[in-house]
């Protein structure tokens, strides 16, 4: 066989395979959510406040931890649960340590899943379900030397894309484990936050719960409002650092 046909059986190869890796990552962010909306509504619906997701943990109380870390790492790979009420409920409970506990665990699961599914998958089923320029984006901070910095940036201030930088950080050159310990570190206060919500609302303190609230959304405001300028005093602290 000569090299141009081999190439050309290569290349056929590898189209066939990108179809069929961009085929599996539809099922999985698409075809779930739809399978849920449209077959599974009620999971929807008990979702869509705090008091309807107690309902749901206490429903099936013996399995309550199981379902609530399934559903923290849901919420991740298809980003189709809020994860705000999820940990609300967390809070109210198992308290704000344990909820604490098993947030991190179920965020730790979902984003290893999601690194390796992208890793799996391919740079090109990322371009064709991401669009190929934002992919390019990421990659191109999650390869530089400040990629630690702009990870934990990204967990940490409200409004920038976290899911995608999951799935980007899967097919950069940044491996799994530093990957892990700094976006987990920078969703812990968020988590913590609505972890104190929910504690606060158990414990009866709605005036607490509502002052706890009311400095999240404060700082999520000056977050997004803010978060180039943060970002630019971060990179200048890190040039510093190590020059």
């Amino acid at each position: 066989m000569d090299k141009h046909r081999k190439d050309k059986i290569h290349k056929r190869i590898k189209v066939i395979s990108t179809i069929l890796k961009f085929a599996l990552l539809l099922l999985i962010i698409i075809g779930l959510p739809l399978y849920i909306y449209f077959f599974e509504p009620q999971l929807i619906d008990s979702m869509s406040s705090m008091e309807n997701v107690n309902a749901l943990f206490e429903h099936y109380h013996a399995e309550s931890i199981l379902v609530y870390i399934g559903a923290q790492i849901l919420q991740i790979i298809i980003c189709v649960i809020p994860g705000q009420w999820l940990q609300f409920a967390a809070g109210y409970m198992y308290g704000f340590w344990l909820g604490f506990l098993y947030s991190i665990i179920g965020a730790a699961i979902g984003s290893v899943v999601t690194y390796y599914l992208a890793k799996l998958l391919g740079r090109d089923a990322m371009h064709l379900i991401f669009g190929e320029a934002r992919i390019n984006e990421f990659i191109h901070k999650l390869n530089s030397k400040k990629a630690i910095v702009i990870v934990f940036l990204i967990f940490l201030i409200p409004g920038v894309p976290k899911d995608l930088c999951n799935y980007a950080a899967g097919i950069s050159e940044m491996k799994l484990k530093p990957f892990l310990i700094v976006s987990l570190v920078g969703r812990s206060p968020g988590m913590m936050g609505s972890l104190l919500i929910g504690r606060q609302i158990e414990a009866g303190n709605y005036t607490g719960a509502i002052v706890v609230a009311a400095v999240a959304v404060v700082l999520c405001v000056v977050g997004i409002i803010m978060r180039k300028r943060l970002t630019g005093w971060m990179d200048k602290a890190y040039d510093r650092l190590y020059k």
